[in-house]
């Protein structure tokens, strides 16, 4: 049974940082894309950054030059290191795993999902 457990979240004042951790219970997580997602109240679910099983990396727009994710694939781990945070930042970030090559920014190709951890930005 695949398991994501995310870790890290909670509350920071604008301009601040914190670091997001994923932890997998999946024996294909080197071979797995990785992604981060955020669904902010009354809005939908929303991407944020992936990283392949090779190590390339997508961001949003919304927080290029500001967030970087990476993975460890000894830890079966992936991060999200989120600086300059912003107020519209605040949401629900989710962690999720795609089987298969193809990378992916839409939210119902991905195959699992981890509960969610809160980040919560003050003005």
């Amino acid at each position: 049974q695949v398991q994501l457990v995310e870790s890290g979240g909670g509350l920071v004042q604008a301009g601040g940082s914190l670091r997001l951790s994923c932890a997998a219970s999946v024996r294909t997580f080197s071979t797995s894309n990785m992604g981060w997602f955020r669904q902010a109240p009354g809005k939908e679910r929303e991407f944020v950054a992936t990283i392949s099983w090779s190590g390339g990396r997508t961001y949003a727009d919304s927080v290029k030059g500001r967030f970087t994710i990476s993975r460890d694939n000894a830890k079966n781990t992936v991060y999200l290191q989120m600086n300059s945070l912003k107020p519209e930042d605040t949401a629900v970030y989710y962690c999720a795993g795609k089987r298969g090559t193809l990378v992916a920014v839409t939210a119902r190709l991905y195959d699992y999902w981890g509960q969610g951890t809160q980040v919560t930005v003050s003005s």
